[in-house]
């Protein structure tokens, strides 16, 4: 087998074989040891060290080998002067008989240590020097020659790129953790407002499963932060350093929901022009929200039936079996009982979804929960803006505490975010909630859900029908009409 020194005379192998090993490297302090080790031994030098500027721009021992730590800062320190050459010109210097070489005299620990040979070769990044590796030797001489220099001046180069994914690799890793850690902080149970009896019960249970696998039906009107439980019951799990995927089942088609749940091969379609995973393998190990379950197609749902009890899927367009291990968590604002009674939901897929239910209840159950989160929301869209608002005048808590919502925290946090930008006073006042007339009272024996469907259908001639101006009048969004209209739709039909 080739040594090092040998390989230099095929230098596109040689640095082939170092680029290999020291790029698998990702820990700065294991990759600059071993870019000294092989440094060392391509030029045979007995002992080095690494320097690597500080964020002073100052040349700072990194590492050293077959010396103590004083040896090397003795002789870094000694060295300046040709250390400080090799980083502004960016050459190497090489040094056959330092004893004898001008540039070393008065260095009275090179005689002391009877050093013969040195190596200094430049650390550089994108032109810009970041350190440099310091080699030498007391007996061996055979690898300071100049012939060495072209292929001593390319592995630092390769070193110097090595340096700097390791770099970035540290960067995007405390990056992720740091996301990750606020990620867990804006997910995590305490971050959902409510102290109104009936969010109690949701923290309870919450907290009963949050450490287990177990699949979660969670039903409540569009609104309610159906998606926010799902996430805080991920992030605070033992699966919380997985992905966690999240899709609204009711905005696809069957043949793009279901490419899109377990992938497609290539040409399984048109449009397919390569294979592509599906979000159920994105999410293997981690947790799967799928919003609005109940407007799955029954072939979805068998699918969906299978995941859930084999771990199985299959892409579009394949044959063979995958294998993942998801966490489901399910929501819905429709009653899956009585779409499983008329046979539009699979009864043994509702049993599977449905091991531990959560229901959120709508903001208007929630009355003493209103002033808590229309607080929070001042204060987030207040700091957002930089406007200095401090609170509500007691007729613009009264106004939202009466109010109904139909599109519940959802509409709630589109209307104080209006009414921040809105306000031109400290205070914000009811005017500048801009919500529908909270004053109506229901008519004698009208349901809420009647007088709800009146408000939208009165709304939506005084907007000539337009969804998109209609919702946002009514504080709701687009999707919470569209829901609505279908539902009301569905009823007149029967």
């Amino acid at each position: 087998m080739k040594t090092m020194t040998e390989e230099i005379h095929n230098p596109l192998e040689a640095i082939s074989r170092i680029s290999q090993k020291i790029n698998t490297l990702h820990d700065i302090d294991p990759l600059l040891k071993s870019i000294l080790h092989i440094a060392m031994e391509v030029m045979g030098s007995e002992r080095g060290f690494i320097l690597m500027l500080d964020e002073n721009q100052e040349l700072k021992l990194r590492i050293a080998q077959n010396m103590t730590e004083e040896q090397a800062a003795d002789l870094s320190q000694i060295s300046q002067s040709v250390l400080h050459q090799v980083m502004e010109k960016g050459e190497p210097i090489i040094c056959f008989d330092a004893l004898a070489d001008d540039r070393f005299q008065g260095a009275q620990s090179i005689r002391i240590q009877r050093i013969q040979s040195i190596m200094a070769v430049p650390l550089t990044m994108k032109t810009r020097p970041i350190g440099a590796i310091y080699l030498d030797s007391v007996e061996r001489r055979a690898g300071f020659q100049a012939e060495t220099l072209p292929f001593i001046t390319a592995f630092a180069h390769q070193a110097a790129i090595a340096i700097e994914n390791a770099q970035l690799y540290a960067a995007l890793q405390e990056e992720n953790r740091h996301l990750k850690k606020q990620i867990q902080g804006t997910f995590s149970a305490k971050e959902i407002i409510g102290r109104s009896n009936a969010m109690k019960k949701v923290y309870a249970l919450m907290e009963s499963i949050i450490e287990s696998d177990i699949t979660v039906l969670i039903s409540g009107e569009s609104g309610t932060g159906k998606e926010l439980v799902a996430r805080a019951l991920h992030y605070n799990g033992p699966r919380k350093e997985k992905p966690f995927m999240a899709l609204f089942c009711g905005a696809l088609p069957e043949n793009l929901l279901e490419s899109e749940l377990f992938g497609h091969k290539k040409a399984a379609f048109t449009g397919a022009t390569s294979d592509k995973k599906g979000l159920f393998e994105v999410a293997d190990g981690g947790s799967f929200f799928l919003d609005e379950i109940g407007d799955l197609s029954p072939k979805i749902q068998t699918e969906l039936l299978r995941v859930i009890q084999e771990g199985e899927i299959k892409r579009v367009g394949e044959t063979h079996v995958r294998h993942v291990d998801v966490r489901i968590i399910a929501a819905t604002n429709k009653n899956i009982e009585e779409l499983v009674s008329t046979g539009q939901f699979r009864e043994d897929l509702y049993y599977r979804l449905n091991v531990i239910k959560i229901h959120l209840p709508p903001l208007r159950e929630r009355e003493g929960d209103i002033p808590l989160l229309a607080h929070f929301f001042l204060d987030k869209y207040a700091a957002k803006s930089k406007k200095p608002v401090k609170g509500f005048s007691p007729e613009a808590i009264e106004f939202l505490t009466r109010y109904h919502w139909p599109g519940n925290i959802r509409e709630l946090e589109n209307t104080i975010e209006r009414a921040v930008l809105l306000t031109r006073d400290v205070f914000i006042q009811q005017e500048n909630l801009q919500l529908p007339n909270c004053e109506v009272k229901l008519p004698e024996k009208m349901s809420l859900k009647d007088f709800e469907k009146q408000v939208a259908q009165k709304a939506l001639a005084e907007n000539e029908n337009n969804i998109s101006k209609t919702a946002e009048q009514l504080g709701v969004s687009r999707r919470w009409l569209h829901y609505r209209l279908k539902e009301w739709q569905d009823e007149e039909d029967q």
